[in-house]
């Protein structure tokens, strides 16, 4: 069994036990997520699946929160925002700016890219090494801005 897996087990075990309705709901929504995905694939997660999952729901959290913050429903946006923080209890540490500008231009220098057709080649060599260190969207507006120059 994968580690983030037996992370969010122990997790609503003790949010069970502490009487954390909310916290519960939260790890009770990932264990379903993961248990989805294993039924319709038919297959065991791993800790880099299972961190795909999380980073979707993440990415999904944020989106919605940009959404109720726009129309204005702070209940929606704090809720969303609670969520938001217990699902990256379970992700490895985000990368600082440094970090990435960093790795964005070895793979720049690796893939040999010089124009905007070619930043698939290069999200394909970053993807693997940011799965869920860092938010995909804004590696895209930054490697399309290295590009563009």
């Amino acid at each position: 069994m994968s580690e983030i897996i037996q992370r969010v087990k122990s997790s609503t075990i003790e949010a069970m036990r502490a009487g954390e309705k909310s916290r519960l709901v939260v790890l009770r929504n990932i264990s379903a997520a993961f248990k989805q995905i294993e039924v319709d694939e038919r297959i065991e997660l791993d800790d880099a699946r299972a961190l795909t999952v999380l980073d979707k729901m993440c990415k999904q959290r944020r989106e919605s929160s940009e959404q109720y913050a726009a129309a204005g429903r702070e209940d929606l946006l704090v809720q969303e925002q609670a969520e938001l923080v217990i699902l990256q209890e379970f992700m490895p540490a985000q990368l600082s700016t440094s970090e990435l500008d960093k790795l964005i231009d070895e793979a720049l220098a690796n893939s040999g890219a010089s124009s905007l057709k070619e930043m698939g080649k290069v999200m394909g060599v970053l993807k693997p090494q940011l799965a869920g260190r860092a938010d995909m969207s804004a590696v895209s507006a930054a490697i399309k801005a290295k590009l563009s120059t």
